[in-house]
């Protein structure tokens, strides 16, 4: 029996709190988590539509009941199709996390393969993510090479 499960809207303070941690280890510290709460009615609405372009798969933690020990989501994009995508769908992973007391076990590695095989349902061909040094190897033995990337932001 696999320990992963599909994220529900319950879990969304749960699913908020891991992509602070997320969020933490890339910036080497506390950051503002005031956004949570206006987060929460949207993400509570995305995890109540399974059948939508996003979804997020969980582990719950063995030693405190209600927390999560991992966390994986994602969401499905269309762009226009192109070789090797003709019908332009492209997979898009983020907020990869693990509770700090969690690691090590094998939760992320899990979840990751329920949210690839989810791709792989919707028929997705290629699914991009941007990986820290440390994360890099988990996803290298998942297939995931690195590529240039010419990516800019605009911020409006």
């Amino acid at each position: 029996m696999s320990l992963v499960r599909r994220a529900v809207p319950e879990d969304a303070g749960e699913v908020l709190r891991l992509r602070q941690v997320m969020i933490d280890s890339m910036a080497a510290g506390p950051g503002d988590a005031g956004w949570h709460a206006e987060s929460l009615p949207t993400l509570r609405g995305r995890l109540d539509s399974p059948d939508g372009d996003f979804a997020a798969f969980v582990v719950d933690h063995p030693e405190r009941p209600g927390a999560l020990a991992a966390l994986v989501a994602g969401t499905v994009e269309y762009r226009i199709g192109r070789a090797g995508s003709p019908h332009g769908l492209t997979g898009h992973v983020f907020s990869v996390a693990t509770d700090p007391d969690a690691r090590r076990r094998g939760y992320a590695r899990a979840c990751m393969t329920e949210l690839l095989e989810w791709f792989r349902e919707r028929g997705v061909r290629q699914v991009d993510l941007n990986a820290s040094a440390d994360a890099e190897p988990l996803y290298a033995s998942l297939g995931f090479v690195r590529k240039p990337d010419p990516s800019m932001r605009l911020r409006l």
